[in-house]
C-alpha cells in the first residue's frame, strides 16, 4: 500500500522534530507502506532547504518514490 508524505512532515523531520522522526520510522519499519511523496511536496521540500540540509534531504528524498503531476 502506498502511504503518500506531505513535505511539512518532511521539513519537520530534516529540521528534528521528534514526532516526524517516529512517524517516518514506523511507517518504514512496518514495511507494509511504500513511501512516497508528490512532485510538487518534492520540489516544496528543495525550494525550503537550508544550505547545511542539503546532503541530508537528498538521503531521505531517494528514500521516496514520485507521484508524478499529471
Amino acid at each position: 500500500m502506498r502511504a503518500y508524505i506531505d513535505s511539512d512532515i518532511l521539513i519537520w523531520h530534516l529540521r528534528g522534530d521528534a514526532k516526524a522522526l517516529k512517524f517516518l520510522r514506523a511507517l518504514r519499519d512496518g514495511q507494509e507502506y511504500d513511501l512516497w511523496t508528490g512532485a510538487l511536496q518534492r520540489a516544496e521540500v528543495v525550494f525550503f532547504m537550508k544550505p547545511e540540509e542539503e546532503e541530508a534531504t537528498l538521503l531521505l528524498l531517494s528514500q521516496f518514490k514520485t507521484e508524478a503531476v499529471d
